[in-house]
């Protein structure tokens, strides 16, 4: 049989206006449409993808995030969804092209479908932590990175995220209630005005021994 060719990369001029970005079909879809694949046919598509993803490879190692992008993406097109880790390997290495290009969100996205082809890929998980971290979402990436511990005890980044993450998020929740209350308080105060009262008429506390709160009013207490 014939060995079929495979295409040149994409090369643009600077200047040129960036590709559009396919809508990807999700995986359920793939399975279906490509359930009276041959094994034949399938196998020659994967080995397209895996020639496809060795030059993405390369062009990322030469800092060509841009063209590595699309040679993953071209590369998810030819490699059939029976594949599962292989075309985790290629969401992740994509999700790397665009992490270089700052592309967090489609980042995300990207390490999100790896982990759910294969939820054992440390590489996919520490690279969802990190970008999770990256924006703040303190709670998803400390779950990640427990993840990480659980597959690999002896990922350093992983036990120092999960030393370092409880205390950022309990200082965090703190700050948050913080905000809430002076917010509250403020809507409080505007509510009783006209009432001649503010919400230092009214003094909560916790009783120690159950934990539930009172509220005692003290009238005029700027006055005494």
């Amino acid at each position: 049989m014939a060995e079929k060719e495979v295409p040149e990369p994409v090369t643009r001029d600077e200047g040129d206006p960036e590709p559009v970005q396919e809508i990807e079909m999700d995986e359920e879809a793939l399975q279906e449409m490509e359930k009276d694949m041959s094994e034949e046919e399938r196998e020659d598509r994967r080995k397209e993808s895996t020639h496809l993803k060795e030059e993405g490879n390369e062009l990322f190692k030469k800092a060509d995030y841009v063209e590595a992008e699309d040679v993953y993406s071209r590369a998810l097109q030819k490699c059939p969804a029976f594949y599962k880790k292989d075309r985790s390997v290629l969401f992740s290495n994509r999700a790397a092209a665009r992490l270089k290009q700052d592309k967090q969100d489609l980042a995300l996205i990207d390490c999100t479908k790896a982990i759910d082809l294969n939820p054992d890929y440390v590489r996919a998980l520490l690279r969802r932590a990190e970008l999770y971290e990256k924006t703040e979402k303190l709670d998803e990436a400390f779950a990640d990175y427990k993840s990480v511990l659980n597959l690999d005890a002896s990922c350093r980044q992983a036990r120092e995220a999960c030393m370092r993450l409880p205390k950022q998020i309990d200082e965090r929740n703190e700050k948050m209630k913080e905000e809430m209350i002076s917010k509250l308080k403020s809507l409080g105060d505007l509510v009783l005005k006209p009432f001649g009262l503010s919400t230092n008429n009214f003094q909560v506390n916790q009783d120690a021994d159950t934990g539930s709160y009172s509220i005692n009013f003290v009238q005029n207490q700027s006055k005494r």
